[in-house]
């Protein structure tokens, strides 16, 4: 093993099995970056990253620069002179000043197939678009959107009742052993990387809360992939007596009826049976607005609702 000094950059737990698998094998992480800490409005405390917490408990460095266009952090960088920086969701997009730092370049794992998927949401994206297949990409790192070589390639089912967290958890772990074989051979596998055909790039913008708003005149299908698309950030809504009711589980349904879209059918199997265009969805896991997380069961007899009533959109 060629025991390369590294600085890893991410921010949330997708990093961890990397990170984990990186000490367990040995390898030198010199410093870690993050994104600075945030404020919890709730209860006005200070929120670490998970890489932040890692580092913390592993004894790492840790820096938190606002940018690392400032020529001061970049000197900081320059500084630990690291042989490869690996990037894995740091949440900033990379000047090449920090791109020509390190002897072996700046390597990413990106959670999809390359070029499929680039940008913010390829996860989400991945499972409201249908498909059925994802993966890991680990790139060369540019000065573009996921631009760079590919290095190497994992392809991951994607299972029918998978959400985004359940692949997230498969994804990072995959990601992670991906990442040690690379760097098992890096200088032979950097040199085998090749470009990505951008007549097949696309782009997974990030999701922003408004996308969550159910529209009962949609497919059951469609609606099935994006609850479990967005679950469980940002998360998918609609409306119930006027208020805003969260959905974090449902299920696709067979049985259907011949109401209008948004209609609750049925309370029967302890959850609310609701009319999409074509089919039907379960609804198992709400949050009304203003309340706890709670069984569809506990929501059907803490509000008497009735098969006379319906969702709003």
């Amino acid at each position: 093993m060629n025991n390369y000094k590294i600085v890893f950059m991410g921010t949330p737990d997708f990093g961890i099995p990397s990170l984990n698998e990186l000490y367990k094998q040995g390898y030198e992480v010199e410093a870690v970056y993050t994104q600075p800490d945030r404020v919890n409005k709730r209860g006005n405390k200070v929120q670490f990253s998970a890489v932040k917490q890692f580092a913390l408990e592993h004894d790492i460095t840790i820096y938190q620069p606002n940018s690392l266009k400032d020529e001061k952090e970049l000197d900081v960088l320059r500084a630990l002179n690291p042989d490869l920086i690996i990037v894995i969701a740091y949440g900033k997009i990379l000047p090449q000043a920090v791109l020509d730092i390190p002897k072996y370049g700046v390597i990413n794992v990106h959670a999809s197939l390359l070029p499929k998927y680039r940008g913010a949401a390829p996860v989400q994206r991945s499972i409201i678009d249908g498909e059925e297949t994802t993966g890991v990409t680990i790139m060369q790192l540019d000065a573009g959107m996921d631009t760079g070589n590919i290095i190497a390639e994992k392809s991951v089912s994607i299972t029918p009742h998978m959400t985004s967290e359940d692949l997230f958890d498969v994804l990072s772990n995959v990601g992670a052993k991906l990442l040690i074989d690379v760097l098992d051979d890096l200088p032979a596998k950097l040199a085998a990387s090749v470009k990505q055909d951008e007549s097949k790039a696309t782009y997974a913008e990030k999701l922003t809360k408004e996308m969550g708003h159910i529209n009962w005149n949609d497919s059951a299908r469609t609606i099935d992939r994006l609850i479990r698309g967005m679950y469980p950030n940002p998360g998918t809504y609609t409306f119930f007596r006027g208020k805003r009711i969260k959905i974090h589980e449902a299920v696709l349904l067979e049985s259907s009826s011949n109401d209008a879209p948004g209609k609750i059918f049925s309370l029967s199997d302890g959850m609310l049976h609701v009319k999409c265009s074509d089919g039907a969805i379960g609804l198992l896991m709400i949050q009304p607005e203003n309340h706890k997380k709670m069984s569809a069961s506990d929501f059907i007899n803490g509000y008497k609702v009735t098969t006379d009533e319906s969702f709003e959109y």
